[in-house]
């Protein structure tokens, strides 16, 4: 149980966390912080936050849980903000897709507070944003990696875990240059080739008669694309050598297709293919 959760960045992530823990009974109060005053006021009009405050160190001070839910970008000029505010026994975790640079900020901005930041990422989202997109069954059968550090204490650890849990979701840990080289591939990869295909469709001249005769296929596999900018450009930078470095393996593979198509090599391409196919099934098992 939390008595009070400070949320800075309402949004859908941050947003849909706040709404299931109300309705699970997990939390006595959320306190929206942000400077965007007309934001949080939307978001105290939704029934997702109960207090609306724009000072930081007011919000962390009143808290026992703080969740940062800002684009990577903003992350340490959040944590310089709020670490002088800390109280020894207030816990605060992040939502950001990478963590390694999450915890190169964290050390500079906390210092010797740092072990009470549990950095973690949920695994979930959709391509909508902002606090009217979020729901309370965002995290429901969804996953939440943590990537605890050697100085957070055990219990900091399983308060975080248990206010996942309380949400729906099923937690699991792992070392954090381990999860960017993970999420470079499954997540990371996926919008970049989203936003690209788009693009490059967008720029083609017969524009309106491709997007015209796209069927399911296509919305399917880019509806991604319709994610926020923004994030995405900062998840892009920010894990930067992971993305890279997916991106290198990925063009591999696509110039594998390409000979093969080249050279008319129907037995190699369906031997691609068929490899995928047997893969993609054994996931959705």
């Amino acid at each position: 149980m939390i008595n009070r959760l400070c949320i800075i960045g309402v949004g859908l992530i941050g947003g849909s966390l706040a709404l299931a823990l109300k309705k699970a009974g997990f939390c006595g109060e959320v306190i929206g912080a942000g400077r965007n005053r007309e934001h949080l006021e939307k978001a105290l009009r939704l029934g997702v936050i109960d207090r609306v405050e724009t000072d930081y160190t007011r919000a962390v001070h009143l808290s026992d849980m703080v969740l940062v839910a800002v684009p990577l970008g903003a992350m340490k000029a959040v944590f310089e903000k709020i670490a002088p505010a800390l109280h020894p026994h207030t816990i605060v975790t992040d939502a950001g897709s990478a963590k390694m640079c999450v915890i190169e900020d964290a050390e500079d901005a906390f210092g010797i507070k740092v072990n009470q930041f549990v950095p973690g990422h949920p695994i979930a989202g959709t391509e909508r944003s902002g606090v009217e997109a979020a729901f309370d069954s965002l995290y429901q059968r969804r996953r939440v990696i943590l990537t605890p550090l050697e100085s957070n204490r055990a219990d900091d650890v399983k308060k975080v875990r248990a206010m996942w849990q309380a949400a729906g979701a099923e937690v699991d840990e792992m070392g954090p240059r381990h999860h960017d080289l993970i999420l470079a591939g499954t997540s990371h990869l996926p919008h970049i080739l989203a936003f690209s295909l788009v693009d490059c469709l967008n720029r083609l001249d017969d524009v309106d008669e491709i997007f015209k005769f796209a069927a399911g296929g296509f919305r399917d596999f880019t509806r991604i694309a319709s994610s926020d900018p923004v994030m995405w450009r900062d998840i892009c930078l920010h894990n930067r050598d992971a993305v890279l470095a997916m991106m290198q393996r990925f063009q591999q593979e696509v110039d594998e297709v390409r000979h093969a198509v080249e050279a008319e090599d129907g037995e190699q391409l369906l031997k691609i293919f068929t490899r995928a196919k047997q893969a993609r099934d054994d996931f959705s098992m």
